[in-house]
């Protein structure tokens, strides 16, 4: 696990390259209640809407930036985003070589995975839940970095996300990865029960960076302490808790 921006906070041990920056928060510093309680960033979940206010708030001095907050839709769609780009919009990814602004992922048991160039030219961040993830979301952020000397020039780290001995799925699932990639297998085991998988969702994102040409690849491992599931006072988990608040992982060039 990496070291603590603040107390409970993540931040990245990458080599990012100076005036790049990069957090991730968990439920510690806010003000939300119940199922909500700490940080949450998430205002579509039923919280009290001035609780989220104050948090993004407090997120936002953290950062020292503005985070861009988008409607995350489990697609493909990379957004370029600029200083007049607003909240809200529908993305899954974003990417900008604008200073100042925070591409940010919101998750409660998806992937969040944050990138930059060697130079530190543009920044992005993707949300990778299984069903982008499969579509293709990742590799349709790599190419924003075409102009700054394409994949082998890009490096990403992996955020906390549902952990390989809580992410249970179906056959589905692993269809959508084998049909793309027969070695997608390799990242998941059979379940407890005829047609349920256990699957690696660290482990897939790491497997479809590397085949489009990113090997500069840190953060999640795979391993228990990354998992959103097994850390209840950490990171909020929607598989676990049904109703559940939303953490954020963000990057931007300072």
């Amino acid at each position: 696990m990496e070291n603590a921006a603040a107390p409970g906070w993540l931040l990245p041990q990458w080599p990012a390259p100076a005036g790049v920056h990069a957090l991730c928060s968990t439920r510690e510093g806010g003000v939300s209640e119940g199922r909500y309680g700490g940080l949450n960033l998430g205002t579509h979940v039923g919280d009290d809407p001035s609780s989220v206010q104050v948090n993004r708030r407090r997120f936002a001095e953290r950062l020292a930036a503005r985070p861009v907050f988008l409607e995350q839709v489990h697609g493909t769609r990379l957004l370029p985003i600029e200083a007049a780009t607003e909240d809200g919009a529908a993305a899954d990814a974003c990417t900008t070589t604008e200073r100042g602004l925070a591409c940010t992922i919101m998750v409660a048991d998806c992937l969040p995975v944050l990138f930059t160039d060697r130079a530190g030219r543009r920044v992005a961040a993707a949300h990778a839940g299984w069903r982008g993830l499969a579509a293709g979301v990742l590799e349709r952020t790599v190419e924003a970095f075409d102009g700054e000397g394409g994949a082998g020039n890009v490096m990403a780290w992996l955020g906390p996300c549902i952990g390989p001995d809580a992410f249970e799925v179906g056959d589905e699932v692993l269809a959508a990865f084998e049909a793309a990639a027969p070695q997608a297998r390799e990242c998941f085991r059979p379940g407890a029960r005829p047609g349920k998988w256990m699957a690696d969702l660290a482990g897939l994102a790491r497997q479809r960076l590397a085949a489009a040409g990113v090997q500069s690849l840190h953060g999640n491992d795979g391993s228990e302490a990354w998992c959103t599931v097994h850390n209840p006072l950490l990171f909020f988990s929607h598989r676990r808790d049904g109703v559940s608040g939303r953490f954020a992982a963000s990057i931007w060039r300072g």
